[in-house]
């Protein structure tokens, strides 16, 4: 007998796996979702379990991670306990309707970012479609506060929440997509561009760098028309029931 919402369950737990050997995460913590509908469109949030990393190592059985509804937020299927942060995801989600994936993460060196409290400088051409990548004001991890903050900073990006990374102070990074292996992705060189730009803040301090460079040129300086991509969006939503996504989501041509 297959259990609900199989094939993406087995994806997620390969992912994460993935993810925490790839030391995209730690075993403090961090967590995954991905948003999926039924046959009548009603939305359940497929998410990794209460310490998945501490006890597992993020070695996980299809079967832990747990099926929430998405309106209810109760469990509805999978073992284990319901992350504290389930509130962060669902917010998230709240946020904007074409969000499917939530990836939060631990990653070392985008942390150094996040600890400092400082905007990571966007440096590498990859990372530049994501645009200006935040630090979000210090909330407490789990509270009701967090979720908030989370909440209003994806609501004031518009249709950019839907492809977009924030740091959390002194907490962690917080990526939201639509589609979990594109989260993947923008998770990973995330992490080379923070290691490369505090490579950058070296030969700044060092007098051999005026400032932050990317593409050229001053990393402040708006890259050209049409030469960031659109968002990424999957050619088919080829987990869970196909539901579609809101046609011509934007991405301005300036940093937010």
């Amino acid at each position: 007998m297959k259990m609900m919402f199989e094939s993406e369950r087995i994806d997620l737990a390969k992912t994460v796996k993935k993810m925490f050997d790839r030391k995209d995460t730690n075993v403090a913590g961090g967590n995954m979702s991905i948003k999926v509908f039924d046959q009548d469109g009603h939305p359940y949030i497929l998410i990794t379990p209460s310490f998945m990393s501490e006890t597992y190592y993020s070695e996980l059985h299809p079967a832990q991670i747990l099926v929430i509804d998405g309106l209810s937020l109760e469990k509805i299927d999978g073992v284990g306990t319901v992350t504290r942060e389930i509130n962060m995801h669902e917010q998230a989600y709240k946020a904007h309707p074409d969000i499917r994936c939530v990836y939060h993460s631990h990653a070392p060196e985008s942390m150094f970012w996040a600890t400092i409290g400082q905007d990571m400088p966007n440096v590498t051409e990859v990372t530049r479609e994501l645009g200006r990548i935040r630090c979000l004001p210090f909330a407490p991890a789990c509270t009701k506060k967090l979720a908030d903050t989370v909440y209003d900073g994806l609501k004031k990006l518009g249709d950019k929440a839907v492809e977009n990374v924030f740091l959390l102070n002194s907490h962690g990074i917080l990526v939201t997509a639509s589609e979990l292996h594109i989260a993947v992705r923008i998770m990973e060189t995330l992490e080379w561009n923070a290691k490369i730009a505090y490579q950058q803040t070296i030969f700044i301090k060092l007098g051999l760098l005026n400032d932050y460079q990317s593409c050229g040129q001053n990393y402040k300086e708006p890259l050209p028309n049409g030469t960031i991509p659109p968002i990424a969006l999957p050619e088919c939503n080829k987990i869970n029931i196909p539901q579609k996504f809101h046609k011509n989501l934007t991405r301005p041509n300036f940093e937010i």
